[in-house]
């Protein structure tokens, strides 16, 4: 068992490094503690009373507000929300002093007070964060500004500085996921690709339904999406701008079918997989010239390639042992590096954003599985099993991933799925129908 004792701010931190290493453990004094036991987090209690409205306007708004911030916080599965009955104090005005002792009474650890102001279409959010048993508020308050029909953003922002002030992490509740929309009994799916907030929120579809589209994947600033449909009878690369749903074919090297791709860290390189003469192979395409080259030259099938975040390796997934296994080359080409050598075949490679794990899909002895190891391959852990567990997506700060589960039977039907790092907090993401391949994007500017 490993206990972390210490200031609120940066306890969490501390405890996420030791969910992957556990004997690894930090101490400092303080009046809070974090036990961890087995990789299991006693999540912290806070409260986040409804916010004050300043204006007639603002108090639907503002008890909204802290419903989405309290979500956010607990869907983490590190915190733990004390609910409003319990609430001692009232907080009635941004401005009153804190009643410490009220909080200490119902073993509020963290305690979040907000404003919100209503003009016209434009809206003001306040906030901020106190550690209740040092009976100090956590950096100083800040506010966000924008207008009504975004108030949501508002709240997930709220919410990413509450999350990095506490934990020491980037936050990822201001994201949104792409994916593909399912539709239909299983012998007539229809698919297109949609748009969401990373909670399921304010869907939007970016194509018809009609031809299959398959394995979405965001561009590094979130403006863009790469995809592959199969409008033309065989998989072609297109590229949407995600602002005016407006889409290009990308001109691939001759070839029979191109698919899978991943945009660089540069978001100006593109890495496919292209078959040609029974082969599959990866290039790299520089969409601003057209100019493809070639990275494996192999007499097998590679294909899912995904950058480092500094740019300069390449994960991807190839048969060339015999079975499907992962490796590891230099973004210039070149020899590749295998790091998976556990049972089964591995696939569907995603190089985390804090650059140190890598996730992946595992099917062995007749089950599917979501896991992650080091980009050496060491330390292989196995975060879900299922009939059918694939696809897996990072979120923005590196700690949580995505990715599709399928139920068994003839009108399976898929879904999106979160599970933590650690393996914990496993649960379905909100979504209108049956989803899949989903692609996390960074925080929104």
């Amino acid at each position: 068992m490993s206990k972390i004792t210490g200031p609120l701010t940066g306890l969490l931190a501390a405890a996420s490094l030791a969910l992957m290493i556990p004997a690894v453990a930090s101490a400092q004094s303080g009046p809070l503690r974090i036990e961890i036991t087995d990789g299991v987090i006693e999540p912290m209690p806070y409260a986040v009373p409804d916010f004050v409205p300043e204006s007639g306007a603002a108090t639907e708004m503002a008890q909204q507000l802290a419903r989405v911030v309290a979500d956010d916080l607990s869907g983490t599965g590190l915190f733990r929300e004390i609910p409003a009955s319990a609430h001692i104090s009232r907080i009635t005005s941004f401005s009153s002093p804190v009643q410490y002792a009220d909080w200490k009474a119902i073993n509020a650890q963290a305690l979040i007070t907000g404003a919100v102001s209503v003009q016209g279409d434009r809206v003001t959010v306040k906030f901020r964060v106190y550690d209740v048993f040092s009976g100090k508020e956590l950096g100083s308050g800040l506010q966000f500004a924008g207008t009504t029909a975004g108030w949501r953003r508002m709240a997930h922002k709220v919410a990413d500085a509450v999350y990095s002030r506490i934990t020491g992490e980037g936050g990822y509740f201001d994201s949104r996921v792409v994916y593909v929309a399912e539709t239909g009994p299983k012998d007539d799916r229809r698919k297109r690709l949609a748009i969401m907030d990373y909670d399921g929120a304010n869907v939007k579809y970016l194509t018809e339904s009609g031809s299959i589209v398959l394995a979405p994947r965001f561009s590094p600033t979130g403006d863009r999406v790469l995809y592959t449909s199969y409008e033309s009878g065989f998989p072609r690369i297109y590229v949407l701008d995600v602002a005016n749903v407006g889409r290009r074919e990308l001109q691939t090297q001759g070839g029979n079918m191109a698919f899978s791709p991943r945009f660089a860290p540069d978001g100006r390189t593109v890495l496919y997989s292209l078959e040609t003469g029974g082969n599959t192979d990866i290039y790299a395409l520089d969409s601003a010239t057209g100019q493809s080259r070639r990275l494996t030259d192999a007499p097998s099938i590679e294909t899912a390639p995904s950058f480092s975040p500094d740019g300069t390796q390449v994960v991807f997934e190839s048969d060339r042992s015999g079975s499907q296994q992962l490796y590891v080359m230099p973004v210039t080409g070149g020899e590749a590096t295998r790091i998976s050598f556990g049972q089964g075949r591995y696939g569907t490679p995603v190089w985390s954003p804090r650059g140190d794990l890598i996730a992946f899909t595992k099917q062995n002895k007749g089950r599917f599985h979501i896991g992650v190891m080091r980009t050496d391959g060491s330390e292989e852990r196995l975060l879900t099993a299922s009939f059918l567990d694939e696809s897996p997506t990072w979120a923005p700060n590196g700690r949580v991933i995505m990715f599709t589960r399928e139920t068994q039977g003839a009108q399976g039907q898929s879904s999106l799925y979160s599970v933590d790092i650690s393996g914990r907090n496993l649960k379905r993401v909100r979504t209108e129908g049956g989803a899949s391949d989903p692609s996390w994007g960074p925080l929104q500017p």
